[in-house]
């Protein structure tokens, strides 16, 4: 075959209309296969001519977008010394922007003899079985797409709502949107979708991994699939389970659609992203990629045998992202879905592994720095899930900015404070007002907290409240897989019921938990399908679902608390004193009416020290004054809202307040959550100040001050 030396850059499959560019890094390597495939599978193997810098490269005169291809990298096999280069294994591309066919677990995939068995495998000795029958090719592919006006969204963060979703979950049984369409990129660009996200208000999705993922060979062998995808096997790849169209670059322009619909709505697109580790898993796992292109340079291996690796991930292994060329390889797949599919940001799973210097995290380290650094990569939106599962490994607070965080600590203590857990004030209290006390110290302000009350990890927030207990049987790990304390209170019956007191009170904790979120300092993120009260019937850990446990239930909609959640975000957008851009200081001055915060007991009286430590507590009042414009520092952030005041009463019986005096003459109800009605601006329902005020046990009630009409 004719080939020419071409060029080392860009890295990957580059086609120009006259050929194709192919460029792989490795430093280990001594020579190169580039292996093309017909249309019938058959392969033609040519040597890489030149290299450069440790980048192997060629360019191919006639081939285009639509060429299947791998690679085969010689070098050493060496398990003892990082090493395990095997020529037997075709390769993807780790820049390989499409892919064809999938993982088939059959030995041929492992770089050593499997075949004997795992616990008595030979790592020491490479396998000699071709794995390409059994192993996805990469495809080469053009980046032109008719992206129109697009625009993004640009929403500051601190005017976003997060809706945390699963493409395929959120429209596989919709039934306005057409069948072959269904738990799709294009489902979810279809007009009934987007239509269901504009109507209830969120500003960004938060898509679960798109990226093409590898099934666990023991969920495969239960007949499962690895639905959620935190199991990569390509950065740039999209999954194309999750596309309606079947030819490789069709799954990407169907990618590319969807983004371009939702932003035509204002909606903006965040990507779930796991660079933390990769499907290749332990030292036992297959060799489909990196691990037989440079394992050293990629993967973070054992500093007593480079045979094993560094798990902090629990996944078997982790990306070594102190190297330079890892770190260039996940940069570069950043800035592609940033400029070439136009996301707007990316949620970092696990990303306290990114951070992971040699002697712990550190929010210096080589890839956060190359992040903050990025022209590119400093415009969007950047949320970390502040930990891992190495030692050190829980670091809420600890990234720099410009990143935002899950709060996981806002979670468990609302989670506990609705369920009536004592000595829960203070903490109530700061995750109320942004959560100062994890974020402050580096500079950030309150949009560097992500406050969530579920996520996709964990119960729905109809499970929350009607059970005690994980129900994860479906799974396969004899229910010992998934959180073992999800904080949460099945209000008295485990799982469903007919009872009528329970049902009300279930409800009533739903809009407790909601009001709560989205009436608190920072950005909320929504789990997609709460809003409809959707249940994954006590499966807490459903990553392996892919079935009615997990999708969303468009015939089982709670209506009620749809108009709730739709009205309750539309209520947070009306009113900025609920996002403010800066820390609540309380009293600003010497004067009594100069504060932007006032925190009360039930009776209306300033909490003293006393009162926030009184173990029995589970009551409390705070006063967000919308008039306030004095901040640290003499800033000027003049609101111009209403005055509002929050009572919330998580005992288990009802409880006597007093609106208090000395903040307005008289309240107006704008948000009771024991009627069931969304918040509104309009209520009539006016009360002195000094007015007795009965909270049914678990129970929330929103005032504006009505002298502000």
């Amino acid at each position: 075959m004719n080939i020419w030396p071409g060029s080392p850059d860009p890295p990957g499959a580059t086609p120009d209309g006259d050929g194709t560019n192919f460029s792989l890094w490795s430093r280990v390597a001594t020579r190169v296969e580039l292996c093309l495939f017909d249309e019938d599978g058959t392969e033609t193997r040519v040597d890489l001519p030149s290299a450069t810098d440790h980048r192997w490269h060629g360019y191919v005169p006639d081939v285009g977008p639509g060429q299947r291809y791998g690679y085969r990298v010689h070098g050493p096999y060496e398990p003892r010394e990082g090493h395990r280069c095997n020529p037997h294994k075709l390769l993807l591309d780790p820049y390989a922007k499409a892919v064809d066919g999938e993982v088939v677990w059959h030995d041929a995939i492992h770089g050593y003899p499997a075949a004997e068995g795992l616990a008595a495998a030979k790592l020491d000795v490479p396998d000699t079985t071709d794995s390409a029958p059994y192993v996805p090719r990469g495809v080469v592919v053009h980046d032109g797409f008719d992206w129109e006006d697009d625009r993004r969204p640009d929403v500051p963060l601190t005017e976003s709502v997060v809706y945390e979703v699963h493409v395929k979950g959120f429209t596989a049984t919709h039934p306005d949107v057409p069948e072959d369409l269904r738990g799709t990129f294009a489902g979810m660009a279809h007009p009934a979708a987007i239509a269901h996200l504009k109507d209830l208000g969120v500003t960004a999705v938060e898509l679960l991994p798109v990226n093409l993922a590898l099934t666990e060979k023991d969920i495969a062998q239960r007949g499962l699939v690895n639905y959620w995808g935190y199991n990569p096997l390509s950065w740039f790849a999209l999954d194309p389970r999750l596309a309606a169209a079947d030819e490789p670059q069709a799954v990407l322009d169907e990618f590319k659609g969807m983004v371009k619909l939702l932003h035509r709505a204002g909606i903006e697109v965040l990507l779930d992203v796991v660079f933390n580790h990769t499907g290749e898993g332990s030292h036992l796992g297959p060799t489909l990629s990196l691990r037989g292109i440079d394992n050293w340079a990629y993967y973070r291996l054992s500093a007593d045998d480079r045979r094993f690796f560094a798990n902090y991930s629990g996944c078997g292994n982790t990306v070594d992202l102190r190297t330079p060329h890892a770190v260039q390889l996940v940069a570069d797949a950043l800035r592609w879905l940033v400029t070439e599919c136009h996301v707007d940001g990316f949620r970092f799973d696990l990303a306290t592994s990114l951070g992971r210097g040699t002697e712990g995290f550190d929010p210096e380290g080589l890839f956060l720095t190359v992040v903050g650094q990025d022209p590119v990569l400093r415009e969007v939106k950047l949320i970390a899930e502040p930990w891992d599962v190495g030692p050190g490994g829980y670091q809420l607070g600890g990234f720099p900015a410009p990143w935002s965080e899950w709060n996981d600590r806002f979670r468990d203590t609302i989670r506990d404070y609705w369920r009536g857990v004592d000595e829960s004030l203070p903490e109530l209290a700061a995750r109320l007002a942004g959560s100062e006390d994890r974020f402050a110290h580096n500079g950030r302000q309150p949009v560097a907290s992500i406050n969530l009350v579920t996520s996709h990890d964990g119960f729905t927030l109809r499970d929350l409240v009607s059970y005690d207990e994980r129900h994860n049987e479906a799974n396969g790990y004899d229910n010992t897989d998934g959180h073992s304390h999800e904080r949460s209170w099945n209000c008295g019956v485990e799982g469903e019921t007919d009872d009528p007191q329970v049902t009300t009170l279930r409800a009533r904790q739903q809009r407790n938990l909601l009001s709560t979120l989205f009436l608190s300092q920072g950005v909320p993120m929504l789990l997609g399908g709460d809003e409809l009260g959707r249940t994954q019937h006590g499966n807490n850990n459903a990553f392996n679902q892919d079935n009615e446990i997990s999708w969303f239930d468009w015939d089982d909609v709670d209506e009620d608390l749809l108009a709730f959640t739709t009205g309750l975000i539309a209520f947070r957008q009306r009113h900025p004193v609920f996002r403010r851009r800066h820390w609540l200081v309380g009293r600003l001055g010497g004067h009594e009416a100069d504060y932007d915060t006032a925190w009360l007991t039930a009776v209306g009286i300033e909490m003293s020290e006393a009162d926030w430590h009184t173990a029995s507590t589970t009551t409390l009042q705070m006063v967000l004054n919308g008039k306030a414009t004095k901040r640290r520092g003499d800033r000027g952030e003049p609101l111009r809202d209403d005055t509002f005041l929050l009572l919330l009463n998580a005992e288990h019986e009802p409880h006597a307040f007093r609106l208090p005096d000395g903040f307005g003459d008289s309240w107006r109800l704008v948000l009771d959550t024991a009627d069931g009605k969304p918040p509104g601006d309009q209520r009539t329902d006016v009360r002195a100040a000094g007015t007795p005020t009965r909270l049914l046990g678990h129970h929330l009630l929103l005032f504006a001050r009505h002298d502000d009409d």
